[in-house]
Protein backbone atom coordinates (compact mmCIF):
# COMPACT_ATOMS: atom_id res chain seq x y z
CA UNK A 1 0.00 0.00 0.00
CA UNK A 2 0.95 3.43 -1.22
CA UNK A 3 1.78 6.23 1.92
CA UNK A 4 -1.12 8.25 0.24
CA UNK A 5 -3.41 4.97 0.39
CA UNK A 6 -2.87 4.28 3.64
CA UNK A 7 -3.24 8.02 4.53
CA UNK A 8 -6.52 8.15 3.03
CA UNK A 9 -7.10 4.61 4.89
CA UNK A 10 -6.55 6.38 8.25
CA UNK A 11 -8.83 9.21 7.40
CA UNK A 12 -12.06 7.02 6.43
CA UNK A 13 -11.25 5.53 9.37
CA UNK A 14 -11.17 8.26 11.83
CA UNK A 15 -14.42 9.84 10.70
CA UNK A 16 -12.70 11.54 7.70
CA UNK A 17 -10.41 13.14 9.85
CA UNK A 18 -6.39 12.85 10.48
CA UNK A 19 -3.93 14.57 13.09
CA UNK A 20 -0.53 14.78 12.23
CA UNK A 21 0.21 12.96 15.93
CA UNK A 22 -1.73 9.71 14.49
CA UNK A 23 -0.06 10.36 10.87
CA UNK A 24 3.30 10.15 12.32
CA UNK A 25 2.68 7.25 14.72
CA UNK A 26 1.19 5.38 11.85
CA UNK A 27 4.68 5.66 10.06
CA UNK A 28 3.53 8.58 7.93
CA UNK A 29 5.84 11.45 7.06
CA UNK A 30 4.32 15.14 7.31
CA UNK A 31 5.41 16.18 3.87
CA UNK A 32 3.23 14.09 2.47
CA UNK A 33 0.14 15.21 4.50
CA UNK A 34 1.44 18.19 2.81
CA UNK A 35 1.22 16.93 -0.23
CA UNK A 36 -1.63 15.54 -0.40
CA UNK A 37 -3.24 19.35 0.99
CA UNK A 38 -1.65 21.26 -1.97
CA UNK A 39 -3.06 18.53 -4.34
CA UNK A 40 -6.52 19.14 -2.59
CA UNK A 41 -6.75 15.63 -1.44
CA UNK A 42 -7.20 17.03 1.96
CA UNK A 43 -7.89 20.31 3.90
CA UNK A 44 -5.82 21.33 7.01
CA UNK A 45 -8.33 23.14 8.65
CA UNK A 46 -6.39 23.67 11.93
CA UNK A 47 -2.32 23.16 12.34
CA UNK A 48 -2.09 19.46 12.67
CA UNK A 49 -5.45 18.75 11.69
CA UNK A 50 -6.36 17.33 8.06
CA UNK A 51 -10.20 16.49 6.66
CA UNK A 52 -11.28 15.08 3.39
CA UNK A 53 -13.16 17.82 1.49
CA UNK A 54 -16.15 16.54 1.84
CA UNK A 55 -15.99 16.39 5.45
CA UNK A 56 -18.05 19.04 7.75
CA UNK A 57 -15.11 20.66 9.92
CA UNK A 58 -15.54 19.28 13.52
CA UNK A 59 -14.48 22.27 15.52
CA UNK A 60 -14.76 20.10 19.16
CA UNK A 61 -11.24 18.10 17.40
CA UNK A 62 -9.50 20.99 16.11
CA UNK A 63 -10.40 22.69 19.48
CA UNK A 64 -8.94 19.56 21.62
CA UNK A 65 -6.13 19.13 19.10
CA UNK A 66 -4.67 22.34 19.22
CA UNK A 67 -5.38 22.95 22.91
CA UNK A 68 -4.53 19.26 24.04
CA UNK A 69 -4.73 20.42 28.25
CA UNK A 70 -8.35 22.23 27.96
CA UNK A 71 -11.32 19.96 28.83
CA UNK A 72 -14.42 20.90 27.59
CA UNK A 73 -16.72 22.62 30.44
CA UNK A 74 -19.62 24.68 31.33
CA UNK A 75 -22.20 25.27 28.79
CA UNK A 76 -20.40 23.41 26.36
CA UNK A 77 -20.10 20.25 28.28
CA UNK A 78 -23.71 20.94 29.18
CA UNK A 79 -24.29 20.86 25.05
CA UNK A 80 -22.77 17.70 24.55
CA UNK A 81 -24.08 15.80 27.41
CA UNK A 82 -27.88 17.23 25.92
CA UNK A 83 -28.52 18.70 29.23
CA UNK A 84 -29.59 21.82 27.38
CA UNK A 85 -30.77 22.77 23.88
CA UNK A 86 -28.95 25.67 23.41
CA UNK A 87 -25.73 25.20 21.20
CA UNK A 88 -22.75 27.10 22.61
CA UNK A 89 -22.09 30.66 21.05
CA UNK A 90 -18.35 30.29 22.21
CA UNK A 91 -16.71 27.36 23.51
CA UNK A 92 -15.71 26.97 27.21
CA UNK A 93 -12.65 24.74 27.97
CA UNK A 94 -10.94 24.61 31.36
CA UNK A 95 -7.00 24.40 31.75
CA UNK A 96 -4.73 23.84 34.71
CA UNK A 97 -3.36 26.63 36.61
CA UNK A 98 -0.54 26.47 34.77
CA UNK A 99 -1.76 26.80 31.57
CA UNK A 100 -0.83 29.74 29.55
CA UNK A 101 -4.60 31.01 28.03
CA UNK A 102 -3.13 33.13 25.23
CA UNK A 103 -4.02 31.08 22.41
CA UNK A 104 -7.57 29.82 23.43
CA UNK A 105 -8.67 33.20 24.51
CA UNK A 106 -7.43 34.37 20.58
CA UNK A 107 -9.14 32.02 19.39
CA UNK A 108 -12.35 33.34 21.14
CA UNK A 109 -12.36 30.29 23.63
CA UNK A 110 -14.43 31.15 27.17
CA UNK A 111 -11.45 29.98 29.54
CA UNK A 112 -11.65 28.59 33.27
CA UNK A 113 -8.36 27.48 34.88
CA UNK A 114 -8.48 25.46 38.07
CA UNK A 115 -5.67 23.72 40.29
CA UNK A 116 -4.45 20.72 39.52
CA UNK A 117 -5.99 18.52 41.77
CA UNK A 118 -9.27 19.78 40.85
CA UNK A 119 -8.31 19.70 37.09
CA UNK A 120 -8.33 16.02 36.75
CA UNK A 121 -11.94 15.96 38.23
CA UNK A 122 -14.49 14.60 35.87
CA UNK A 123 -12.43 14.26 32.87
CA UNK A 124 -14.68 12.03 30.73
CA UNK A 125 -14.06 10.99 26.80
CA UNK A 126 -17.48 11.68 24.75
CA UNK A 127 -18.24 11.73 21.23
CA UNK A 128 -18.50 15.00 19.95
CA UNK A 129 -21.37 15.23 17.33
CA UNK A 130 -19.30 14.32 14.32
CA UNK A 131 -18.60 11.21 16.14
CA UNK A 132 -15.01 11.95 17.35
CA UNK A 133 -13.41 11.50 20.78
CA UNK A 134 -13.32 14.53 22.58
CA UNK A 135 -12.17 15.22 26.50
CA UNK A 136 -15.54 16.57 28.81
CA UNK A 137 -16.34 17.08 31.97
CA UNK A 138 -18.69 14.66 33.35
CA UNK A 139 -22.68 15.52 33.88
CA UNK A 140 -22.09 15.47 37.67
CA UNK A 141 -18.61 17.58 37.43
CA UNK A 142 -20.32 20.04 34.88
CA UNK A 143 -23.80 21.10 36.86
CA UNK A 144 -21.75 21.98 40.18
CA UNK A 145 -19.25 24.25 37.72
CA UNK A 146 -22.10 25.94 36.75
CA UNK A 147 -23.21 26.88 40.01
CA UNK A 148 -19.37 28.01 41.28
CA UNK A 149 -19.59 32.00 42.30
CA UNK A 150 -16.76 32.16 39.47
CA UNK A 151 -19.19 31.22 36.85
CA UNK A 152 -22.37 33.39 36.32
CA UNK A 153 -24.05 30.90 34.59
CA UNK A 154 -27.81 31.95 32.98
CA UNK A 155 -30.59 30.52 35.51
CA UNK A 156 -32.71 29.18 32.76
CA UNK A 157 -29.75 27.23 31.36
CA UNK A 158 -29.21 25.79 34.97
CA UNK A 159 -32.64 24.59 35.57
CA UNK A 160 -33.21 23.16 32.22
CA UNK A 161 -29.36 21.34 32.63
CA UNK A 162 -31.20 20.19 36.20
CA UNK A 163 -34.47 18.96 34.69
CA UNK A 164 -32.84 17.38 31.99
CA UNK A 165 -30.23 15.36 34.70
CA UNK A 166 -32.99 14.75 36.69
CA UNK A 167 -34.83 12.43 34.05
CA UNK A 168 -31.40 10.75 32.93
CA UNK A 169 -31.37 7.66 33.25
CA UNK A 170 -27.46 8.20 33.21
CA UNK A 171 -27.92 9.91 36.56
CA UNK A 172 -25.72 9.36 38.93
CA UNK A 173 -26.69 11.33 42.71
CA UNK A 174 -23.78 10.31 45.08
CA UNK A 175 -21.34 11.20 42.61
CA UNK A 176 -23.23 14.38 42.09
CA UNK A 177 -22.86 14.81 46.13
CA UNK A 178 -19.53 13.99 46.46
CA UNK A 179 -18.23 16.53 43.01
CA UNK A 180 -20.50 19.02 44.79
CA UNK A 181 -18.86 18.46 48.47
CA UNK A 182 -15.10 18.85 46.46
CA UNK A 183 -16.09 21.69 44.76
CA UNK A 184 -18.07 23.79 47.43
CA UNK A 185 -21.38 23.74 45.99
CA UNK A 186 -23.11 21.40 48.56
CA UNK A 187 -26.28 23.49 49.31
CA UNK A 188 -26.57 25.14 45.74
CA UNK A 189 -26.53 21.14 44.16
CA UNK A 190 -29.05 19.85 47.14
CA UNK A 191 -31.37 23.14 46.38
CA UNK A 192 -31.97 21.78 42.67
CA UNK A 193 -32.50 18.37 44.16
CA UNK A 194 -34.56 18.75 46.65
CA UNK A 195 -37.14 20.47 44.40
CA UNK A 196 -37.06 17.84 41.15
CA UNK A 197 -36.39 14.67 43.08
Amino acid sequence: MTQQAAIMNLVHKNNGMLTTAKAVSSGISRSMLAHLVKRGHLLRPARGVYTLPEIWEDEFLNLQTRFKRGVFSHETALFLWNLTDRTPIAYHMTFPTNYNLANPQKEGIRCAQVKPERYELGITEIKSPAGNSIRCYSMERTLCDILRPQHAADIQVVSEAFNHYTDSNQKNIPLLSAYAARLGVEKRIRTYLEVLL
